[in-house]
């Protein structure tokens, strides 16, 4: 019985976050409530104060699970600036936007959250792309970089994918710019 009760709360679980990542996408921070994300969800309202806490705390897990900046960091090999001129390339050129894009695009404006969002970027990527710097500047490398990549994400938002573009072509101006910020 008590196998059964964690799987439910398991699936549970999962649904509401499945709900809460789909909305915060859609509609951004703001315009989502607890009570959208418990229908969605098909889940109790309370349910979700109870595994979560609050919208603020769902949204954090939400964009904490986001992302595969580490993937890209452990795939690097010893290219590092080819790796992120590949992860910028593909999400130039991809025909979606990522649930991830969609959700900070959409919540931005919105001061409950920025501090999440500042976090995120600052353990998803600036931190462990400066640990892997050498140099006294290394934060301010990792700076630029993190500019370029964010920057990308939103020049997508607005224009759309660079269909038209030649993947590795974009990868090699990438390659030589991601060198220049990080060497």
């Amino acid at each position: 019985m008590e196998e059964v009760r964690l799987r439910d709360r398991h699936a549970t679980r999962l649904r509401i976050m499945e709900a809460a990542r789909e909305l915060f996408a859609e509609h951004g921070y703001d315009q989502v409530t607890m009570r959208l994300i418990a229908a969605r969800a098909e889940a109790n309202l309370s349910l979700i104060n109870r595994y979560f806490g609050s919208k603020r705390d769902l949204f954090a897990e939400v964009i904490a699970e986001q992302g595969r900046f580490p993937g890209v960091f452990d795939e690097a090999g010893g290219d590092l600036p080819r790796a992120l001129a590949e992860y910028v390339a593909d999400r130039l050129t991809s025909p979606g936007d990522s649930v991830l894009v969609a959700t900070l695009a959409r919540s931005t404006p919105t001061s409950e959250i920025q501090e999440i969002i500042r976090e995120r970027i600052r353990t998803a990527i600036l931190e462990p792309l400066s640990e892997r710097l050498p140099g006294d500047d290394a934060e301010m490398r990792a700076s630029l970089a993190t500019a370029l990549i964010m920057g990308s994400a939103q020049l997508r938002r607005v224009f759309g994918p660079a269909g038209e573009w030649r993947r590795e072509a974009v990868v090699d101006r990438l390659t030589r710019v991601f060198r220049a910020c990080l060497g």
